[in-house]
């Protein structure tokens, strides 16, 4: 069986649940934080909404520069509202998905180096990548924002196992 085959599900299952998260963001709740050191609500979404897209860009290349020497450096994706993060999440989870189900065991173990001013930052195989720096970084943010909704009693879909919020499964 090859590995896009066994990843699959799992990204799709991250995916949905993703999505069951993102759709309870409330528009009004965009510039919304619960500390000056955090990122806003709707930033965390529109950073969520973006991940997917990297799947293309790892799959693509040997190497992403954050800040790449004498070149601009990356900026972070934004969107204005609940509809638009819900339209490019689909959008990047389509192109993702199909990035992987296309993608061979082959290529899968090539190595891809994250970079910072042309230094590494990190250097593994695109499946480790794929899973550590996308899914599992995807997941990360997830939880973050069910966290932000929570502090602004927004419902919290369940997501592994009920929430205090939905019986789930």
């Amino acid at each position: 069986m090859a590995l896009s085959n066994v990843l699959l599900p799992e990204f799709d299952h991250e995916m949905a649940n993703t999505r069951k998260t993102l759709e309870r963001v409330p528009d009004d709740k965009f510039a919304w934080k619960p500390h000056e050191k955090s990122m806003p609500m709707g930033k965390l979404a529109s950073h969520l909404a973006d991940i997917p897209h990297w799947v293309g860009d790892l799959f693509r290349s040997e190497s992403f520069d954050v800040a790449p020497p004498g070149g601009q450096p990356y900026q972070p994706f934004q969107v204005n509202s609940r509809a638009e993060v819900l339209a490019v999440f689909d959008k990047n989870i389509a192109a993702a998905r199909k990035t992987i189900s296309e993608a061979s065991d082959e290529s899968m173990f090539k190595t891809w180096s994250l970079l910072s001013g042309g230094k590494a930052a990190f250097t593994m195989p695109r499946i480790a990548v794929l899973r550590s720096f996308i899914m599992s970084h995807i997941i990360h943010h997830r939880a973050q924002l069910g966290v932000y909704l929570r502090l602004n009693d927004v419902p919290v879909p369940a997501i592994y196992g009920p929430s205090a919020d939905e019986a789930g499964m």
